[in-house]
């Protein structure tokens, strides 16, 4: 919680003045058993009624100074917890951002939403609450016992020793319920999860009819997350019955030794009055003061959890600037390269060396699971390679700075994915100051200009979040679009053209190739099709590079190629003879 601090340095005025317009509303309240008691023992028995009005106008301005003062407070306390809260979001949002995918990985994606949604807020509200309560509660608890001792000392001995039963009812119930409510968090953080994968994956759960499995499984946790809640509530619902226990003991205390000095002419009945009031007022403190204190505890819980995503710091190191290029004709070297996931038994990605010459078609075709993402992952550095070197245009990928290496490399990943808004605003997440003009080429390129006309639109057309709009195909022809506004040195789409039909495909790869013609493009397919033309064919096979070369020669000397060419042959995709 220390580290989050800083965020509230901006608001020093309105963090000490909402405590500090809280403890002038707790002196005004403590001010009035005093004046009830002036009626009780003045105005009442001499039936002095100016003097009872004057009273009674009296506990009307402390009434409303208080409410003035306590508005006053919560304007600067909430003032103060929203800016904290904001400035957190902010740069933890931020913060998220500069992760790489083995962050993400190691994290988990409903982990960092939990993080940046509910425990933000948890937050928020702590720094609200402490700024209103931390002093009041204790100020009106001990400037009640003080003013108990003003009025009659030996009945003040009673708050003496009702105080620490308070305190250890009111912590003892705390301590016990606040390990739980951490546990319920946790229990939260699993359901959350398990929502946000049955949402995504909703089409998947249909598919397959498992909408009973997936009801049975969220059952069982939210009805973990229920008896934790009503474990928890038990023990939380003894506070108001014992406390109130001990408050009404004491108050019978008060009343019998009170009464006691009353008839014996020591005290007023007004001021055995005070005293009860007193009481009251120290049990509704405590009352608040516990509640603060597990709201405390949820916050100090939820700030560890914030602190721990920022202590999290980015795998991937860019240079502040850029070396000096090297010139030459290889777009892309990679020299020995191998990689293994995080906490992974075996390397995904073994030994590969290979050459694309700026210009070239190259096709990445192999097996599910054989490694050809995670291989060209490692170009725009979406990962770094554990063993050996990736070159782009003759230099590093590690001597690029963020921006320059993604600038010289545009991607179009397996999982296509568009944002909420026009056409127009998810093409220019390629590039911002695309124009029309270009987008429209884009598109052309892209075969998708049958999309803008079927909507009827042009480029204002309007994209549900996820392009839940639109087919398969047109997400992916769109992905593309994004991609060729962006004007790059390589070019990379992996298998993102497996939604499009042969003819489609076919079209799409003819316009790049006589588009492109500086640019390197690296095209990852399971499709023999999409591949068999390029200049370079590079199979992958369990992490391997087992063939590398034209359709032609690989037919004939790679086993592996040669068995998925035949068995698309069917389907008109593969050729044995070549």
């Amino acid at each position: 919680m220390r580290r989050l601090l800083k965020y509230l340095k901006g608001y020093v005025k309105e963090s000490v003045l909402a405590p500090l317009f809280k403890c002038f509303e707790a002196c005004l309240e403590l001010f009035v058993p005093l004046v009830v008691t002036k009626i009780i023992d003045i105005g009442i028995p001499s039936g002095d009624k100016p003097y009872i009005y004057k009273m009674g106008f009296l506990l009307l301005a402390l009434g409303i100074a208080g409410l003035i003062s306590s508005v006053t407070a919560q304007y600067f306390a909430a003032k103060a917890a929203i800016g904290f809260g904001t400035g957190v979001r902010n740069d933890l949002f931020r913060h998220i951002n500069s992760f790489t995918f083995t962050e993400i990985d190691s994290a988990g994606v409903s982990t960092l939403i939990t993080r940046l949604t509910n425990d933000v807020n948890q937050v928020q509200t702590g720094v609200n609450m402490v700024l209103r309560l931390f002093l009041r509660s204790p100020f009106i608890v001990f400037g009640a016992m003080i003013m108990a001792f003003t009025i009659d000392v030996k009945t003040a001995l009673i708050f003496v020793a009702a105080i620490p039963l308070l305190f250890a009812v009111v912590f003892g119930i705390m301590f016990l319920s606040v390990p739980i409510y951490k546990k319920v968090q946790s229990s939260l953080d699993k359901i959350t999860g398990i929502t946000r994968e049955n949402l995504s994956g909703v089409r998947v759960i249909r598919a397959f009819n498992r909408q009973g499995k997936e009801i049975e499984d969220f059952n069982e946790s939210t009805g973990e997350l229920t008896r934790l809640q009503l474990f928890v509530g038990r023990i939380s619902s003894l506070l108001n019955p014992v406390t109130y226990v001990i408050l009404n003991l004491a108050v019978a205390a008060i009343i019998w030794i009170g009464g006691g000095k009353v008839y014996s002419g020591a005290l007023t009945q007004g001021l055995v009055v005070a005293l009860v009031n007193y009481m009251m007022q120290i049990l509704v403190e405590l009352i608040k003061l516990s509640n603060l204190v597990v709201t405390i505890n949820k916050s100090l819980a939820c700030a560890n959890r914030i602190s721990a995503v920022f202590d999290q710091k980015p795998s991937l190191v860019y240079p502040e600037k850029d070396s000096a290029e090297k010139d030459g004709d290889i777009a892309v070297r990679f020299n020995n390269v191998s990689f293994s996931y995080k906490n992974a038994k075996e390397p995904s990605v073994v030994n590969i060396s290979f050459e694309i010459k700026k210009g070239q078609r190259v096709g990445i075709i192999g097996p599910t699971g054989s490694g050809k993402t995670t291989l060209i992952n490692l170009i725009p550095r979406l990962y770094d390679c554990t063993e050996g070197s990736v070159e782009l245009m003759g230099k590093d990928v590690k001597a690029y700075t963020r921006e320059s290496l993604l600038k010289k490399v545009s991607v179009v990943a397996q999982n296509t994915v568009l944002f909420k808004g026009t056409l127009r605003d998810n093409l220019r997440r390629g590039r911002e100051d695309a124009t029309d003009e270009e987008m429209m080429k884009a598109l052309e390129l892209a075969q998708g200009l049958d999309i803008v006309k079927a909507k009827g639109q042009g480029l204002d057309f309007e994209i549900e979040q996820g392009g839940k709009n639109l087919s398969g195909g047109q997400r992916q022809r769109i992905s593309i679009a994004r991609s060729l506004v962006k004007k790059s040195d390589v070019y990379i789409f992996d298998d993102s053209m497996s939604a499009l039909d042969f003819a489609t495909d076919a079209r799409l790869r003819k316009a790049i190739n006589g588009s492109l013609d500086c640019s390197a493009v690296i095209i990852v397919s399971q499709r023999v099709s999409s591949v068999k033309n390029s200049d370079l064919i590079i199979v992958m096979d369990d992490g391997h590079a087992v063939g590398t070369g034209t359709h032609e020669q690989l037919i004939n000397e790679c086993e592996v190629y040669k068995e998925i060419c035949l068995s698309q042959l069917s389907d008109g995709e593969g050729n044995a003879n070549g």
